[in-house]
């Protein structure tokens, strides 16, 4: 197969378009609490979507599993665990610390270690950084952060303009520090879980798998810590909250009954959100096929597309209506840098 990293760059924005979207059609489940819709939609996100798309887009996907070793399989896992604690630690970091920083040094860190950890590791980063291509390539990966930094700012003045909305009596930032460093180091796991499952890769190849795909089956492992994780502190709410019982449609403490039309629609939005939410990643591989041998560029590819379009979302559904004009120029300014940020990796990657 014929690489073209600049493809490459157009499937990691997809898989940030998916990303940024999949929170919407959870918004629009009804009487459900949080860990109830969660649960449903992760059962799709990490577990369905993962097999089913592996078993017909690669060959012998149980074979290629079985043929591995233990230890490659253990490592993919252990980092889906991890990145599931940093998912699920996100929202404490938003909380305690507010938006602007809260984003800034959980998706900062994830970008700088989801990037730069795997060739660290690797022993590849000194080859890189001796070429014009893996130089403009970490010129790209630095970018990303600036703009990273100019959103965070932007989102700040965004609620000095909108008091009602910005006042959080939960600000804590001592404790959110701790949080959000532990945040953003957890999260960049499953950058370190893709790059381990090398060996999975090989070996769907040698079965006979279109370069497109290889990295399907390895989404099958890392994506089953993820739901371990994700499955433990869901269990938890529905025991500590009682809320086992929405799952057949029992609300109010189980004194009223949701109909089975809101059953079904409940189902399947948390379905489709699921499934968008896994597509980020059956995107990222994609991409990450095409990137050579700068693939560990993909995950700063990843993290830019998703603030992109997490921030276009914000704005269609005028989560920024009434913000001061400071805010909006340092919005689109953090929004161009990301962009040409993106466009310098892609070049890197390209003339490779």
């Amino acid at each position: 197969m014929v690489q073209n990293p600049l493809l490459g760059v157009v499937f990691h924005w997809l898989g940030g378009l998916f990303s940024a979207s999949f929170y919407v059609p959870y918004k629009q489940i009804k009487f459900w609490s949080w860990e109830v819709f969660w649960l449903t939609g992760g059962i799709f996100s990490w577990l369905v979507c993962p097999w089913f798309f592996a078993s017909i887009q690669t060959e012998d996907l149980m074979g290629v599993l079985s043929q591995t070793s233990i230890s490659t399989l253990q490592q993919c896992y252990l980092w889906g665990v991890g990145w599931g604690f940093g998912g699920l630690t996100f929202g404490l970091a938003v909380r305690y610390m507010g938006i602007s920083s809260g984003m800034a040094i959980v998706l900062g860190l994830t970008t700088v270690i989801g990037t730069l950890g795997p060739p660290i590791l690797g022993g590849t980063i000194g080859e890189v950084l001796t070429t014009i291509s893996g130089q403009i390539a970490f010129v790209g990966v630095f970018m990303t952060l600036g703009g990273v930094v100019l959103v965070s700012k932007a989102t700040a003045e965004k609620n000095k303009s909108q008091p009602a909305t910005a006042k959080n009596d939960n600000i804590d930032i001592k404790k959110g520090i701790g949080i959000a460093l532990f945040s953003g180091v957890m999260s960049s796991c499953f950058a370190f879980g893709i790059a381990s499952g090398k060996p999975i890769r090989e070996l769907t190849l040698q079965a006979g798998t279109d370069h497109l795909w290889q990295g399907l089956p390895v989404l099958c492992v890392v994506l089953a810590g993820g739901l371990t994780t994700n499955l433990i502190w869901c269990l938890y709410l529905i025991i500590k909250n009682r809320s086992g019982r929405e799952f057949i449609g029992r609300v109010d403490g189980g004194k009223s009954t949701l109909a089975s039309k809101t059953m079904l629609r409940n189902y399947l939005l948390a379905a489709f959100g699921g499934a968008l939410w896994y597509f980020q990643f059956f995107m990222y591989t994609m991409g990450e096929s095409h990137m050579g041998k700068y693939e560990f560029s993909s995950w700063t590819l990843h993290m830019a597309s998703i603030i992109i379009f997490s921030t276009i979302w914000g704005i269609a559904l005028l989560e920024w209506k009434g913000s001061s004009s400071k805010s909006r120029i340092l919005l689109f300014s953090g929004i161009s840098v990301l962009v040409l940020s993106t466009v310098a990796i892609g070049i890197g990657n390209a003339l490779q």
